[in-house]
């Protein structure tokens, strides 16, 4: 299992971008953390989801 912002997910073996793809995530409007590091755009399709790994997904919000 893959806990994403404190939510268990059976996502291992899934590149990031394959589960940022398939989740309601707009890929140009977030930053990504996995076990601590901040993980490059560029990298979410080499990025493979591990069991045990702890990401946290943040959104940004335009407003004023």
């Amino acid at each position: 299992m893959v806990r994403v912002n404190g939510e268990d997910m059976d996502i291992a073996g899934k590149s990031l971008l394959e589960f940022i793809e398939t989740s309601d995530y707009n890929k140009n409007r977030i930053a990504v953390d996995i076990n601590g590091d901040i993980i490059p755009k560029a990298s979410y399709a080499d990025k493979i989801l591990a069991d045990g790994d702890v990401v946290e997904v943040v959104s940004f919000v335009g407003g004023g």
